[in-house]
């Protein structure tokens, strides 16, 4: 109907069932939301996970973004562990997991160089090192989220939408959520916003920031996709031996409307292709919508054009497609701490620091010095009870797009759950957890934060 957008009903007043009560409910089961809920529970919280599809892990594995980079930072020195190492560590029992063996990290050794840029990432080899980068398989990835959710003894909602945070008096009190069973509402003593978006920290009446530089990485959707029966051998060697010809046959693709980053995973004859839909809002369900049809169309057409003019390719067919849209930005976090670019660009390691990293691509050095992400952009102003990690953590665009990858994330997680299952404990606000005890329970478990001087702030 004409101006149907602008139309409104009355929606009904309805009581809500509570299907549950716990300490800590973490709202998102992707790389943040795993990571939260494991480390709450382990850290003897009652502990739920709300996940909107029927599987953990998010960007990881529905949306197929199979590659973990920059776990070094271009040094010997691993700068981003904990719950992320064991993640990778349980991959590797399934042989799920392909990065550089530990005594690879940081060399300059032409043999090694030459083997990691095979592999066909720019993530493996940076300023001619090498660097400690993963890829994962997302199906076992899955599996591998599951047993550490189980294990830890979290209980699981999936196939369960998120619409709200409950929230009166400036403090969060749980969820109405929506699945296969109705309408219902899960009670928490701290609530952790791990959904990406920022939708529940937004519903709670958090203070955010929705402003996108269309500049940046974080402003483009995705929809990934994989080919099998790949010669990979055939087509490195076309694209290392005759570079000049490989980007002009990919830019007349990308100019026909396809997509021209294809990489290995963890298998050598298939590939992934990390494609960049731009222009869209991911907060926007016609753009998502619009997304997904014509990502697929391109796809076809990128693949009827390989078949046909690359070296390699010509025998693919597509594997699959991202059960779930890539989405890389969209609501910040307006938190007691904004993180900023220059903090980032100067390296500056704050004393709640939580996550320690560096910059992407470059090799840690005084022109580009490691910097952290401090407890306090995890932390709300003036709303109590709510935790957020994750991409919507609070920072400013550029800074965002440095440090809301998939290894950031997991880190952020783990710090959330850990913060809130001390909270609870301590019958605090999370605002007011002790960062050097909080730093040290992340180091007792197994995290590592260089450059990081704990002291208590009493």
């Amino acid at each position: 109907m004409e101006n149907a957008t602008f139309r409104t009903v009355i929606e009904p007043a309805r009581e809500v069932r509570v299907c549950h009560e716990t300490d800590v409910l973490v709202v998102g089961g992707g790389p943040a939301g795993v990571a939260a809920a494991v480390a709450a529970a382990r850290n003897g919280a009652r502990t739920a996970l709300v996940e909107r599809y029927g599987h953990l892990g998010g960007m990881a594995t529905g949306g197929m973004v199979i590659l973990i980079p920059f776990l070094s930072d271009g040094t010997e020195q691993q700068v981003l562990a904990g719950l992320l190492q064991e993640m990778v560590d349980r991959l590797d029992v399934r042989h799920a997991a392909l990065y550089p063996k530990k005594e690879e990290w940081g060399s300059s050794d032409e043999q090694a160089l030459r083997y990691w840029r095979r592999r066909g990432t720019g993530s493996y080899v940076s300023n001619r090192r090498v660097r400690y980068s993963v890829t994962v398989d997302p199906e076992i990835l899955k599996c591998v989220l599951n047993d550490m959710v189980e294990e830890a003894g979290v209980k699981l909602y999936l196939h369960s939408w998120a619409g709200s945070a409950m929230a009166d008096n400036n403090a969060v009190r749980g969820i109405i959520f929506e699945s296969k069973s109705g309408r219902q509402a899960i009670l928490s003593k701290t609530t952790v916003d791990c959904t990406g978006d920022g939708d529940m920290l937004a519903s709670a009446g958090a203070d955010f920031d929705a402003t996108i530089d269309r500049n940046l990485r974080t402003a483009n959707l995705a929809l990934v996709f994989r080919l099998g029966n790949v010669d990979a051998d055939r087509y490195v060697d076309f694209r290392d031996g005759e570079p000049q010809k490989h980007e002009t046959v990919m830019k007349a693709l990308v100019a026909m409307g396809g997509f021209d980053t294809y990489w290995r995973t963890t298998r050598e004859d298939i590939f992934w292709c990390n494609n960049w839909l731009r222009n869209l809002d991911c907060l926007n369900v016609e753009d998502l919508t619009s997304a997904e049809v014509n990502a697929r169309k391109s796809m076809l057409m990128s693949v009827d054009y390989l078949r046909k003019n690359v070296p390699g390719f010509e025998r693919c067919y597509i594997v699959d497609t991202a059960s779930q849209i890539g989405t890389r930005g969209s609501r910040r976090l307006k938190g007691e701490h904004i993180l900023t670019w220059d903090e980032v660009s100067t390296g500056v390691i704050h004393e709640d620091a939580v996550v320690v990293s560096s910059r992407l691509g470059q090799t840690a050095s005084k022109e580009y010095p490691l910097a952290s992400i401090p407890y306090r952009s995890l932390l709300p102003r003036g709303v109590d009870n709510l935790l957020v990690a994750g991409r919507c953590f609070s920072a400013d665009p550029k800074a965002s797009n440095d440090y809301n990858w998939i290894q950031h994330c997991i880190p952020m997680g783990q710090a959330a759950g850990t913060a809130a299952a001390l909270s609870v404990k301590a019958g605090i606000q999370p605002r007011q957890v002790d960062w050097a005890l909080l730093q040290s329970r992340l180091l007792s478990q197994g995290a590592v934060l260089p450059g990081v001087r704990i002291a208590n702030r009493g």
